[in-house]
Order: C-alpha cells, then structure tokens, then sequence
C-alpha cells in the first residue's frame, strides 16, 4: 500500500529556450505526473523533480559508481603488472599457463560477474521503483 499523498507545494520550473514555463510539485501526488495539457501524458518535469526519481537515481549512483571504481582499480592492477612486473605475471603455474594468463581470464570472469550482480540489484532494487514512478505518470508497463 502507498503512503498517502501530501499536499503538494508548487514551484516554477522554467525549460528551455523558447517552451513554457511549468508548475512542478516538489512532492508529487499522483496526479501531478499526469500532464493533461498533453493529452494526459506523463508530466516529465514533474517526474524528474519527484523524491522517487531522486531516490530511484540516488540507488543507480550508489552501485554504479562504486562498482566502476572497483573494476577500474582491478583492471589498472593487472594492466599495470602486465608493464612493469614481467617477472611475476610469466610465472608458470602449470604447463604454458602463467600467472598473466589467469589474471587475464580473471578479467572476463570480474566482467560476467558484475553484470550479474547489476541484473540482481535491478531486478530487486531499482525496477519497483520504476514500477511505481510508471504508475504514478499514467504509463502502462510493457
């Protein structure tokens, strides 16, 4: 169940050059992502200012950006032993397979498993709050 709807208090927001200015909730109820000068469309100034979008970006921010420190430190690590430490990354561990080899490999595997733990954390965290802003505007789910 939603909680219920406050009161809006409206703001001006101006768009671009040359289009009108529109009155955006700072807390949409519903209805205010309903644009019925557009045919009852969603009301994307109203949607981009709402605390669900926030909190929908704020969720994105805080695993993407993260995750994208995390590799990019892994991958510098590796490139960076690939250039300067010959002796440590030919290291034969078995047969013709040396320690570059593996963590080359390693490097598709970190991949595959963080598109996995993306797909998890969309599918948990970030498509019911989509849901719920595509409710909220009127949009059915495809």
């Amino acid at each position: 169940m939603h909680p219920p709807a406050r009161i809006p208090r409206k703001r001006n927001v101006t768009g671009p050059a040359g289009s009108p200015t529109f009155e955006v909730s700072e807390r949409p109820a519903g209805r205010e992502f309903i644009d019925p000068r557009h045919g009852g469309g969603p009301n994307y100034p109203a949607i981009q200012q709402s605390e669900e979008f926030s909190r929908l970006r704020r969720r994105l921010r805080l695993f993407v950006f993260p995750m994208s420190a995390l590799f990019f430190c892994w991958y510098m690590t590796f490139a960076l032993l690939s250039a300067y430490a010959h002796g440590f990354m030919s290291h034969k561990v078995a047969g013709e397979i040396n320690t570059g080899t593996i963590l080359g490999l390693t490097q598709f595997a970190s991949t595959i498993v963080i598109v996995l733990a993306y797909r998890r954390f969309a599918r948990k965290k970030l498509d019911p709050e989509v849901d719920r802003i595509h409710e909220l505007a009127g949009v059915d789910k495809e």
